[in-house]
């Protein structure tokens, strides 16, 4: 440190600095206090880096396994179906910005299991995307759903893990499907129920879709709801979340009167604004711990400024100037902050990393729950650490471990050696 800035500190002013962080074995006091300052700056530190990374991590992942289900935004329409959806389709694929657009079907129904029935969410989509949840499989094959059932078999469906678990369900089981709103009769309209074979049992990570979604070809979903080759809905995925409803202004308006286009920003803004005002008022209180360490640092130099008052009058007397003072003490209750910065971000990364072994050992001591899939929507605990994040935490802990310097190193520069040194 001390070579790598030759204009800053000269090799004397350098050495005091040292000693001065490793006080004598007569001011354990003071080496205590310094150590204190060194381990609550590590804690503030490494507190705001994991709390920070775990909500940026909760608000990506959300994210992501929203839009990988929903897409970036869905076109609907005003009455319910898109009869012609291939034109509708066909103007959203030419929108410069828009990388797919895919036609399906999303209707609550209701499931019939060993006579359970639960509410459901039924999704017809096309083949390609069926295939694309395999990743997702944790039971069965998601292929064999778009194979032709055999002359005495069944269709073939997919569910959610978290449904298939509270009903029971397992690969190979039937299920039938209620469709109230039915073919009419002179008796009335009579509920459509359809059996099915459950052919896959996949995992989202999103307990409310794992707990509702039930998952079938477009074309089975057309004839279960009766709807001919019309769709519910267009899903659009675009290059730029973030830029999704400028993306789709010009179509929006291509199709006003005839569509709804609601962007992922609108379907779920209470949300997301709430983790938004939550991730900033949980950054601004645990800044508050930064200040705390800066305090502390502040403490154990004016306790070290009092023990070395006579060491301090002594380096004046043989020539010692108020700046040099004032860089040593500077220099020792900076070296402080970084120190605990570092230490700081290596034990906020150990924790990020083991975080899913603490929260289980957590949940094994107190007995509790900690992270509860159905009231946290994810089933895992998410982190992603932003680096410009990461880089504000560590401009605020040093700005505020120098601040803490200034004053006991202004008292020390301020040393009057003739005062301190008349009564020695």
């Amino acid at each position: 440190y001390g070579r790598t800035l030759p204009h800053m500190l000269s090799p004397f002013e350098w050495m005091i600095a040292k000693r001065y962080l490793w006080p004598g074995k007569g001011e354990a006091f003071i080496a205590l206090v310094a150590a204190i300052s060194v381990g609550v700056v590590s804690l503030s530190v490494a507190l705001l880096v994991v709390v920070m990374s775990v909500m940026n991590g909760f608000r990506g992942e959300l994210l992501d396994k929203i839009t990988d289900l929903n897409g970036h935004a869905v076109v609907q329409a005003v009455g319910g179906r898109i009869e012609d959806w291939q034109t509708v389709l066909a103007a959203l694929e030419k929108t410069p910005g828009v990388v797919s657009a895919t036609p399906m079907i999303e209707k609550p129904l209701l499931v019939n299991f060993n006579g359970n029935v639960d509410g459901i969410l039924l999704r017809g989509q096309t083949d390609k995307d069926l295939v694309g949840l395999s990743e997702k499989v944790l039971l069965g094959d998601i292929a064999s759903l778009s194979a032709p059932p055999a002359p005495e078999g069944f269709a073939r469906v997919a569910v959610g893990s978290r449904l298939a678990q509270n009903l029971g369900i397992r690969v190979g089981d039937v299920i039938t499907i209620i469709n109230p709103a039915g073919r009419s009769t002179p008796f009335g309209t009579t509920p459509r129920q359809v059996p099915y074979e459950v052919g896959a049992i996949f995992e989202v990570g999103i307990s409310t879709f794992d707990e509702k979604f039930v998952m079938l070809p477009l074309a089975e979903a057309q004839s279960l709801l009766l709807m001919g080759d019309a769709v519910a809905q267009i899903e659009v995925n675009v290059d730029d979340p973030d830029k999704v409803g400028t993306i789709l202004a010009p179509v929006r308006e291509t199709l006003s009167g005839r569509t709804v286009i609601s962007d992922w920003k609108s379907m779920n803004s209470a949300l997301f604004e709430a983790l938004q005002v939550e991730r900033v008022a949980m950054f601004f209180a645990l800044s508050f711990m930064v200040v705390v360490a800066s305090f502390n640092i502040l403490s154990s130099l004016v306790m070290l400024v009092r023990a070395k008052t006579r060491d301090i009058a002594i380096m004046r007397t043989m020539g010692a100037t108020r700046r040099s003072l004032l860089k040593i003490f500077v220099t020792t209750g900076t070296t402080i902050g970084v120190i605990g910065t570092g230490t700081g971000l290596l034990l906020g990364s150990v924790i990020l990393f083991f975080r899913e072994p603490i929260v289980a050992g957590i949940a094994f001591v107190t007995g509790q729950q900690i992270w509860d899939p159905e009231v946290r929507f994810l089933s895992t605990l998410p982190s992603r650490t932003d680096p410009w994040e990461v880089f504000g935490i560590v401009c605020l802990a040093l700005g505020m471990s120098f601040l803490a310097t200034l004053y006991p190193a202004l008292k020390a520069a301020n040393t009057d050696p003739v005062q301190v040194l008349r009564y020695e």
